[in-house]
């Protein structure tokens, strides 16, 4: 009896272990969507195809779906809305997003090598459909798989895709689906930490480094995703160009863009936060130790976040020096011109075209006003945006002045260079006269 007992709590104890190693893949949504896209598709009454789709694929989703949706904003409509646009797109991805289950084995693997090296939290693994605007992100211990882009390859019909879908396009000649073991992985890394979402550029490139860097440690391969390999071949210059940007708030250049930029790579925040994760632990005595403190190192913490950086070395100056060098070449406004007072100190009132000078060249896609300290009351209205001079130096705008007003205009940070660093606030504080 006491044998019988014994084999019993053996039994027991391996069916505990084994469950604590096992993470859950859910694939359930992709047979949901294709049911629901045949049946959609099949019909052209724009109301019916929304009632269809909601009905059997969103409302009969699984709690990733929902987590997806909610984090990528997607509606019925935007569903729709591809499907109507790029059907030769959905009928060549279908065959490989079909294959999902064939690759559960291999993830797992992949998690459980993950485990080996860092305590992980459980975590469940959901592949979805999207209306492709993500291969793979995470909320809390989720990692959402956007099957549509992240099981592509070279042989997915682009054709219909637009300008803005440019990107996809050189993604997907990487064949993205050969390398969605790592993806899952270093999603499950993210799952881990303290936040995915970073104050600014900097943050964001380390978040996005310690799960390349760790999944790379965990499987021991080189990372397949093609900054990495670029990076190490360009540091130098990397460094230099990304010391002068790193603490903007904007990321168009660094991350989640297309090669639209001097390097003509995409992604290569990856490589910076990659490459200072690198030299981290290759500093490091205890591996597993190194590996512990940058996936729960509180990113948002300037005083810490700067502490881990600036131990690396990697940098040649400490993050203070680099940053406060940053405030110091932000463009500036120079000059309003347009504005000009009386000998009382106040603008004639009446309509006017005002011209405001910048000390660099800005990017003439962004711009934003916004009330002064005073709030709406006072907010000089702009009639009209007559736009940027061909030097990108200047922006003309047309205003109409009422006398005997208090005027306030916030030229904002929004405003910013082709390299993404945001302009200095400025303040137009006027008061007009009779």
């Amino acid at each position: 009896m006491k044998r019988n007992i014994c084999l019993l709590l053996c039994l027991f104890a391996a069916t505990i272990a084994f469950s604590q190693e096992k993470s859950t893949i859910v694939t359930s949504d992709i047979t949901l969507f294709w049911k629901a896209f045949d049946e959609v598709t099949q019909t052209t009454d724009s109301s019916q195809q929304a009632v269809l789709l909601q009905k059997m694929y969103i409302d009969k989703g699984s709690a990733g779906l929902k987590a997806m949706m909610e984090a990528r904003r997607y509606t019925v409509a935007d569903y729709l809305k591809a499907f109507r646009r790029y059907p030769a797109y959905w009928k060549s991805i279908r065959p490989n997003v079909m294959k999902a289950d064939k690759y559960a084995a291999e993830i797992q693997q992949g998690i459980n090598a993950f485990k080996k090296i860092y305590p992980a939290k459980p975590a469940t693994i959901y592949f979805t459909v999207g209306a492709m605007r993500s291969n793979g992100t995470t909320q809390a211990d989720k990692v959402l798989i956007g099957s549509e882009i992240a099981m592509a390859d070279s042989t997915v019909v682009t054709t219909e895709f637009p300008e803005q879908f440019e990107h996809l396009k050189s993604f997907f000649n990487s064949n993205p689906v050969k390398n969605i073991v790592f993806l899952n992985v270093h999603e499950y890394v993210h799952t881990q930490q303290k936040s995915t979402i970073g104050n600014y550029l900097l943050t964001q490139c380390i978040m996005e480094g310690v799960a390349e860097f760790v999944a790379v440690k965990s499987m021991n391969i080189p990372s397949p995703n093609p900054p990495i390999a670029f990076g190490k071949a360009n540091d130098a210059a990397l460094k230099v160009a990304f010391s002068k940007s790193m603490f903007t708030p904007f990321e168009d250049n660094w991350l989640y863009n297309n090669a639209n930029n001097s390097f003509k790579m995409r992604d290569l925040g990856y490589y910076m936060g990659y490459a200072i994760c690198e030299k981290y632990y290759e500093q490091a005595k205890d591996k597993k130790a190194a590996i512990k403190s940058m996936i729960e190192l509180d990113y948002n913490n300037d005083t810490l976040l700067h502490q881990f950086i600036d131990s690396t070395r990697y940098f040649d100056q400490p993050l203070a020096v680099l940053k406060a060098a940053y405030e110091a070449n932000r463009p500036k406004v120079t000059s309003i011109d347009g504005l000009d007072k009386n000998s009382n100190g106040k603008v004639t009132p009446g309509k006017k075209q005002i011209v405001i000078q910048f000390s660099q060249p800005l990017d003439p896609r962004y711009r934003n006003f916004d009330f002064g300290p005073t709030g709406e009351s006072a907010v000089m209205r702009i009639q009209k945006v007559v736009g940027f001079t061909t030097n990108a130096r200047a922006l003309i705008i047309e205003v109409d002045l009422q006398p005997n007003r208090h005027y306030e205009l916030t030229i904002g940070d929004v405003f910013r260079t082709k390299e993404s660093i945001p302009l200095q606030k400025y303040l137009i504080d006027i008061n007009t006269g009779e």
